[in-house]
């Protein structure tokens, strides 16, 4: 039912937009503009509370607990793992903003400060590591460590629904569970595509100053074609070929980029933007977190924090589905500390090296990139590029690392998409990933056609204001598991030795949420 109720709506919404473009742009707009101004708070507060709820799982007592069997060991290394998480959490977004975010607020800085001025380059730098950082990472860590402890430590499907079985029990299965998972399924269709659609304005606008290639619609619509066959490819060979390689090339490529533009570009600047940005977003984490503006009319927190809280909210379902499904056998503390800070840091050094080197550029050698990030944001990236030694070949290969993280994401994108239609199977059919894979470029189409960056950005996060409630809903029932499962197990160790109870293997029925018919693990 999942599977007919999703491609029905997404269908639905795809020829809505095909038909009326105009009206679907409105209609998102409007959505968006209700999002951020009613709910801006629960955003906000939601949001700091995920970073919370995983620092508090990582270093309390059930940081040792396994994802998995206690005898369960990881199934990939930790440099895959770390590789997977990057491609299918952030890869093409940090190639996109990594230079044009930092020069957009350094136009227009957030309220208190004066544009084009060095104290509106340390807030761009600031609020570009608070909007990329640990906010973002604990919202994907606390839906994919529910769904890895879930799925692998209590049996149960790897779906969105079964990690609420201890506050709604066998519900989960009716109507109730199916209508979270359509709506994930949807979530993850629309953020993805609205990712895939980013990526092909950048792909365009890179193959125009490579080639002279056009930037029109037709491209475009050419360049999302051409993708997909090459995703629809990889994604038939399976998670541990398809996705793993390309995970690695995509680490590989990221890294190779990241280390000559570093030292190819001013070095010492760089260095010192991380240090004292790093120190001030620490400082500031929690003003940052909880910060409204109520007393004034600016909307830039709305245009901005908000905006990016609801699209990593709308994001979620897939990339946290995807990390559990890739997590099994780490310990909590292990899952919440290598999902959390690795590709944080990974993102902060990102931004602190291309964004740095950009607003270097613009301050003091006067490089003329502020103009890039009205017109046409997806140049801001190469035109930086093209100031810096081999300039033409850090193009092609900026242009080659968006062509393999948009084949990543949304091949990790057809896999979960897979698994949410299939009632939460670990290896889906490659006749459901096909049809997910090709209508998931279809809405990505849809989005450009409909209005272009804005209409991308508003429409991927419809589904954030409903599933934000069901994430904190999650945390709830993740924490009652816990304590549930402790208690079991202590009731077990204080048993007579000669009790049912403590004779190995014995099921643990004293679970009170446990499932009839549920399958040990």
């Amino acid at each position: 039912m999942v599977f007919a109720v999703s491609v029905i709506l997404a269908l639905l919404i795809v020829i809505g937009g095909l038909v009326h473009p105009e009206g679907f742009a409105s209609g998102a707009s409007a959505l968006l503009s209700l999002t951020t101004e009613k709910f801006g708070w629960f955003f906000l507060l939601s949001t700091f509370g995920f970073l919370l709820f995983a620092l508090s799982l990582a270093f309390g007592r059930f940081g040792s607990v396994r994802l998995g069997r206690d005898e369960d060991v990881p199934e990939y290394s930790d440099l895959t793992w770390f590789a997977m998480l990057f491609s299918a959490g952030m890869g093409i977004g940090l190639v996109f903003w990594g230079v044009a975010e930092p020069l957009s607020h350094y136009v227009r800085p957030p309220p208190g400060a004066e544009g084009q001025t060095a104290e509106a380059a340390r807030l761009a730098m600031r609020f570009s590591f608070f909007h990329w950082g640990l906010h973002a990472w604990a919202i994907y860590t606390v839906i994919g460590l529910a769904i890895a402890y879930f799925s692998f430590r209590k049996g149960q499907s790897g779906l969105i629904s079964s990690t609420f079985a201890p506050l709604q029990g066998a519900r989960i299965h009716g109507p109730l569970g199916k209508g979270i998972d359509v709506l994930a399924t949807l979530a993850t269709a629309f953020g993805v595509a609205t990712s895939l659609g980013l990526g092909t304005l950048q792909i365009n606008s890179g193959l125009a100053r490579l080639t002279g290639l056009p930037q029109s619609l037709p491209v475009q619509l050419g360049i999302i074609s051409l993708v997909t066959v090459l995703y629809l490819l990889s994604a038939t060979t399976g998670l541990d070929r398809g996705i793993k390689l390309l995970s690695n090339a995509n680490l590989t490529l990221a890294v190779g980029l990241l280390v000559f533009v570093l030292f190819a570009g001013p070095t010492s600047f760089i260095f010192d933007v991380f240090t004292s940005t790093l120190g001030a977003y620490l400082q500031n984490l929690v003003q940052m977190s909880l910060r409204l503006t109520p007393f004034s009319a600016g909307s830039w927190i709305k245009d901005w924090t908000l905006f990016y809280w609801a699209w990593w909210i709308a994001w979620a379902p897939f990339v946290g589905l995807f990390i559990a499904r890739v997590s099994r056998g780490r310990t909590i503390r292990e899952f919440v500390l290598g999902v959390l800070l690795v590709p944080s840091i990974f993102s902060l050094v990102w931004f602190s090296v291309f964004g740095g080197t950009a607003l270097k550029m613009e301050m003091f050698d006067q490089a003329g990139l502020v103009g890039t990030t009205g017109p046409d944001v997806t140049a801001a990236l190469f035109q930086m590029l093209e100031r810096l030694p081999l300039g033409g070949l850090l193009a092609a290969l900026a242009t080659l690392l968006i062509i393999t993280f948009f084949i990543t994401s949304a091949d990790s994108a057809t896999f979960v998409l897979g698994m949410l239609s299939s009632n939460g199977r670990l290896n889906p059919s490659s006749r459901v990933k096909v049809l997910w894979g090709v209508l998931q470029s279809a809405i990505a189409a849809v989005l450009l056609l409909s209005g272009g960056l804005k209409g991308l950005q508003t429409a991927s996060i419809i589904t954030a204001a409903p599933f934000a409630v069901i994430m904190v809903l999650m945390c709830i029932s993740v924490r009652r598991a816990l304590l549930d499962e402790e208690r079991a197990m202590h009731r077990t160790q204080r048993a007579p030795s000669g009790s049912a109870s403590s004779a190995p293997g014995a099921p643990r029925s004293d679970v009170r949420w446990r499932l009839e018919g549920e399958r040990e693990p």
